[in-house]
């Protein structure tokens, strides 16, 4: 009874207030160890359980397709230019849901936010159009494989735990499939209707701080013998192209037709997330030399924002004067000053307080320099690390590479992923300090600690009592009982995470399996399937929440579209899941 109670409560705390889920369903685990309801060793055990491991593995595996720009070059190779709202969200949603299959979606959608937001301003579409068919789109596409989501991976390690067995990569393919196929035409039909437009949270105002920026086209590179419209130089969002420069000169006339040159010079004036994708783009370099001459790769660095001060020595200098890379160690590679546009270059400007500076520095620049007196503030900006484009290659290796092992069975999927994980480090396709950064560690700690409150409530009869009821209710039918499930679980999964939801639901599962002396194939099935698709509210799942703000969304939004949604999911589940394994 008291195992049913702190479980209850963690759900109550979950649903009404801001709480962590880490922090909640750690507390809960500790509660039931202290109290005695749940052994150490079986509360510790889940943190070590398969499907964590996996889950850890794969977002490191995920982070190297990510660094070395594998995921941008895929999306502006798909995208293409659509014909209006409609097509753009078939344009987007096919290739998302294709690559989620393989990539574990809260990454792939972290990537691809800022990518679809840029494309739908450059075609004149409402981003808020796009971004929950986005999510929506991971999440289905994640159903289709093993690996794409984690939710797949937690229900699989809990499968082989209690059974000694596993599932393949593909064996939930054919509904994963179908409820991929079926929910991205629901969503591309009625999305007319169901997904509104909205304005972001974060618009741009009038007084944004606008840097001026260089960078230089690369020789041999994709953007030299395009022409600035070919490009896309001249649709770039929040940054503008005002001048090329070539031999020292200025290019005439209109910008749209200028071939590019190996060597051109290019003038840009945008935000700060704009200059981050211009440091992103394939084909662009920094002009000057000054940010090759910095120690170490340039994919270990990150931006840094910094506010000149009036006691700083550049003061009254330019930056060449001043010897600004020999003196902190960094380059600037962009200026802001109160709005202004600046026309000097930015070797030759000359700073004055208040002035922001965008430098390319290593790591360690904002620890190292914070209480220094010449800047007023220092702040690093988020994923601002310039790709490592020439390891793109090693990262498809390495993940045609655990593709192949997982489908053959060569290895167990846990180990075929700390394979791949080791692989984009050594390879380096990701740094090591990156590696460990990529890795969620809330989530592995939710889903450490829920399956740990599962154990409890398994222990303590509860499940039993819940799959009983469930059971019932379903009778001797396994559709109704798979039906029942599924309610049941998508339910839960809206109220926490959707990993969670799967720890906990599992034991009833197997319980309702063990009731009709039935295989628990497809009660596992059934919970990956509800757990995963979570489309009701923001809070259900990890990438609903990413797209929440940048899409300007409202609670409601999603459980207009999400509802619906979620029915049809459930339909293809339950019809299609007894067909293939009822016998």
């Amino acid at each position: 009874m008291f195992a049913t109670l702190v479980a209850l409560g963690a759900l109550t705390l979950l649903a009404v207030t801001r709480l962590a889920a880490d922090v909640v369903f750690l507390a809960a685990m500790v509660v039931l160890v202290v109290v005695g309801a749940l052994p150490l060793e079986d509360a510790l055990s889940g943190f070590g359980s398969e499907g964590v491991i996996t889950v850890g593995a794969m977002y490191v595996v995920a982070a190297g397709l990510r660094e070395t720009g594998a995921v941008r070059w895929l999306s502006s190779r798909l995208l293409g230019r659509p014909k209006g709202v409609r097509d753009a969200q078939l344009r987007l949603m096919v290739p998302v849901a294709a690559v989620s299959g393989f990539l574990n979606n809260t990454p792939l959608v972290a990537v691809m936010i800022p990518t679809v937001s840029e494309w739908a301003k450059k075609h004149g579409i409402s981003v808020s159009r796009l971004l929950m068919p986005l999510s929506h789109a991971a999440v289905l596409g994640g159903t289709v494989t093993l690996i794409g989501t984690s939710t797949n991976l937690v229900v699989n390690g809990l499968l082989r735990e209690q059974t000694g067995s596993g599932l393949g990569l593909f064996v939930i393919t054919p509904v994963g499939l179908a409820v991929t196929v079926v929910g991205v035409a629901f969503v591309v039909v009625f999305a007319k209707w169901l997904v509104p437009e909205r304005l972001p949270v974060a618009q741009k105002v009038a007084d944004a701080r606008e840097y001026s920026v260089e960078m230089t086209v690369a020789a041999g590179g994709p953007l030299e013998g395009k022409t600035v419209a070919e490009a896309g130089l001249d649709r770039l969002g929040e940054v503008t192209l005002t001048e090329v420069e070539r031999e020292g000169a200025v290019v005439p006339g209109d910008l749209h037709g200028v071939l590019l040159q190996a060597g051109d010079r290019r003038h840009f004036v945008g935000v700060v997330d704009a200059v981050v994708d211009l440091q992103r783009t394939p084909g662009l370099t920094p002009a000057g030399d000054q940010v090759f001459k910095l120690e170490g790769p340039r994919p270990d660095r990150i931006l840094v924002e910094a506010v000149v001060s009036d006691s700083g020595p550049m003061v009254g200098r330019t930056i060449k004067e001043g010897r600004f890379r020999s003196l902190y160690g960094a380059v600037v590679v962009a200026i802001a000053r109160n709005g202004r546009r600046l026309s000097e270059k930015v070797g030759e400007v000359v700073l004055r307080p208040g002035d922001t500076l965008l430098l390319e520095a290593d790591r360690a620049f904002v620890e190292t320099h914070r209480n220094v007196r010449d800047f007023y503030l220092l702040s690093a900006v988020p994923d601002s690390s310039p790709p490592r484009y020439e390891r793109m290659g090693a990262s498809a290796l390495v993940l045609a590479g655990l593709v192949v092992v997982a489908t053959m069975g060569v290895l167990p999927i846990v180990v075929a992923g700390l394979l791949a994980a080791l692989a984009m480090v050594v390879m380096r396709c990701v740094s090591a300090d990156g590696a460990r950064q990529a890795i969620d560690w809330p989530v592995l700690i939710t889903i450490g600690a829920a399956i740990g409150v599962g154990r409890s409530l398994e222990a303590t009869g509860v499940t039993a009592m819940l799959s009983a009821e469930l059971s019932r209710i379903g009778a001797d039918d396994l559709r109704l009982n798979l039906l029942v499930l599924y309610v049941a679980t998508a339910i839960v999964t809206e109220l926490v995470t959707n990993n969670a939801a799967a720890a906990l639901m599992f034991p009833v599962g197997m319980a309702m399996a063990a009731a009709m002396d039935a295989s628990v194939v497809p009660f596992a099935i059934t919970i990956m399937m509800a757990a995963s698709c979570s489309f009701i509210t923001p809070i259900g799942y990890q990438t609903n929440l990413m797209v929440y703000g940048p899409g300007g969304y409202r609670f409601h939004d999603f459980v207009v579209l999400g509802l619906p949604l979620t029915l049809v999911v459930g339909a293809v589940t339950v019809f299609l899941v007894p067909l293939l394994w009822g016998g």
